[in-house]
């Protein structure tokens, strides 16, 4: 599938990576297909990437794996949320958070109030809110990855 995007300019995304979102997103759900866009030559995985529209060029959400900022990142979710995407194993599960940039960088944050859940064998998803009352909508993260970063990691 070829699509012209705002950040990108054109690109040719197979056919069998469009991530499909029955539901849409929150706010948005007239946008069912996307695209994860991140660079696979880069050393470091655990970057940012971007869930690009394939409905709407000129959307594009940056995201990263919520495991970078807690590697016990557990969201508690009602199962009936998420039948339509298929049923999820530890090895086809595939979970990505909002990344917030505003001017001042330092400023940074994620949601880790609701997550898109993908599933990987059948590459439909769902964005869901998450149950877990610790887990905040704007969880600052610039100077964890600043740290990260510079401990090499």
């Amino acid at each position: 599938m070829k699509a012209d995007t705002r950040l990108f300019g054109s690109i040719d995304i197979e056919d069998k990576k469009i991530i499909n979102l029955p539901n849409g997103i929150i706010g948005f759900p007239n946008l069912k297909k996307f695209a994860l866009i991140y660079d696979k030559d880069s050393e470091d995985k655990n970057t940012i990437m971007w869930l690009q529209s394939m409905d709407e060029p000129k959307f594009a959400l940056p995201v990263i794996q919520p495991s970078v900022i807690f590697q016990d990142y557990n969201p508690v979710v009602n199962d009936e949320l998420l039948l339509s995407i298929g049923n999820l194993t530890e090895e086809n599960l595939y979970v990505l958070v909002t990344v917030r940039v505003p001017t001042d960088i330092t400023d940074m944050s994620v949601n880790l109030k609701a997550p898109f859940i993908i599933n990987t064998d059948t590459m439909k998803a769902a964005q869901i809110i998450v149950e877990n009352e610790d887990y905040q909508i704007r969880f600052p993260i610039y100077h964890l990855l600043k740290d990260k970063k510079e401990a090499g990691n």
